[in-house]
Parts: C-alpha cells; sequence; structure tokens
C-alpha cells in the first residue's frame, strides 16, 4: 500500500466489540488491519457475485435466443418418471426392500 488515506467509521458497539476481541487475541495486529481484511473479503465476494450476474444474463440471452423447438414438458417428466422407477426398483431388487 503505497497511499494510505485515513477514514473514521462508526459501527454497531457489537460490532466494535468483536473487531476488538479479534485484535486482543492476538488475530490482527490492529483494527485498522481487521477493516481492511474485510474489505477485501467484501471485494472478493462482489467480483465474484458479478462474474455470476454476467455468466447468467449471458445463459439468459443465449436462451432467448436459441431458437430450437425444446423438448416438451411431458416428455421430460415421463423420462424422469422411469429414471427414477428404476432407481426404486434397483434398491428394492431381487432381495426385497432393504
Amino acid at each position: 500500500m503505497s497511499n494510505i488515506e485515513r477514514v473514521t467509521i462508526t459501527m454497531p458497539s457489537d460490532m466494535a466489540a468483536i473487531v476488538k476481541a479479534a485484535v486482543e487475541h492476538g488475530d490482527y495486529a490492529s483494527t485498522s488491519e481487521v477493516v481492511r481484511d474485510a474489505l477485501r473479503d467484501w471485494t472478493h465476494k462482489r467480483s465474484l457475485r458479478q462474474q455470476d450476474v454476467a455468466e447468467l444474463r449471458s445463459l439468459w440471452l443465449e436462451a432467448l435466443n436459441n431458437k430450437s423447438p425444446g423438448v416438451p414438458a411431458d416428455e421430460v417428466l415421463e423420462r424422469l418418471e422411469r429414471k427414477y422407477r428404476a432407481i426404486a426398483d434397483a434398491k428394492s431388487g431381487p432381495s426385497g426392500a432393504r
């Protein structure tokens, strides 16, 4: 960090107690370090969320632009029914229910 800017923040007393406890227990050297670590985590989560949104938007647009007729719902349901019936039959098997 080449440029450091001093910022004053306010937080609920229960959060302040958590920050102070982290410093007192030696998890962090200072309250500033706690806040910097929290901001790094927040920045990372925000970046991941933005990537997820971009991916979902891309998939959504791809689906909207897809001109194929797709699979009828009743056909999908029939496939699922056959699949899970086969699983249930395999579990009960020739030796009866387990």
